[in-house]
C-alpha cells in the first residue's frame, strides 16, 4: 500500500511540473545566404556587410571634414585583366545640397568610362584590392541635413591582348 500511494504521489508531483517546463520556449528565425563566386572571375568584399548595409561617412565638426570610406575586395579573373566603371555619378543629397564622391578602386579612379583597375598579372592568381569613397568638399562648406547616396559600380573581365 506504502508503495502504491508513494508511486501516485510521485507521478502526482511530476505532472504538476510538466507544464511549466513546456511553457518555457523560444523561437528565433532569422535569414541565411551563401555567395559563391566561380573560380575564374570575381570581384567581392572582404566584408560582406559592406553591400549589405548602408555606410556611413563620419563628420569632423572641429575640422568640417568627412571621412573617407575603405574597404577590401578580393579580386580574381584567370582569363585577363578586371574592368570597372561608375553606372551613375556617386554623390549625397539631402534634398537641397549635394555633396560628389571620388570612388577610386585598387588606386585607380573610377569613372562611367571602364577602364582597367586590376592587371591580368594580378588578376590571374587573385588578389586583394583597396577600396576608397572620399567626399569632395564643397567651395561653400558642407550644409547641414541629412545625405544620401549610391555608389554603383560595374566590373567585368577584360580578355587578353595578343
Amino acid at each position: 500500500m506504502f508503495k502504491t500511494l508513494a508511486c501516485t504521489a510521485l507521478s502526482t508531483v511530476c505532472l504538476l511540473f510538466v507544464p511549466l517546463a513546456w511553457a518555457a520556449v523560444e523561437r528565433e528565425t532569422f535569414e541565411v545566404f551563401v555567395t559563391i563566386p566561380t573560380a575564374d572571375f570575381y570581384v567581392l568584399p572582404v566584408d560582406p556587410q559592406l553591400v549589405q548595409r548602408e555606410q556611413r561617412l563620419g563628420y569632423n565638426p572641429v575640422s568640417s571634414e568627412l571621412s573617407p570610406l575603405r574597404a577590401q575586395f578580393e579580386v580574381k579573373n584567370v582569363g585577363g585583366a578586371i574592368g570597372a566603371r561608375l553606372e551613375a555619378q556617386p554623390y549625397l543629397f539631402n534634398g537641397k545640397d549635394r555633396i560628389d564622391l571620388r570612388v577610386t578602386f585598387n588606386q585607380q579612379e573610377l569613372s562611367l568610362e571602364r577602364s582597367e583597375v586590376v592587371s591580368t598579372v594580378d588578376a590571374r592568381p587573385g588578389r586583394r584590392v583597396p577600396l576608397e569613397i572620399v567626399a569632395i568638399k564643397p567651395p561653400e562648406d558642407y550644409q547641414p541635413g541629412h545625405y544620401y547616396g549610391t555608389v554603383s559600380m560595374v566590373f567585368d573581365a577584360i580578355a587578353p591582348h595578343f
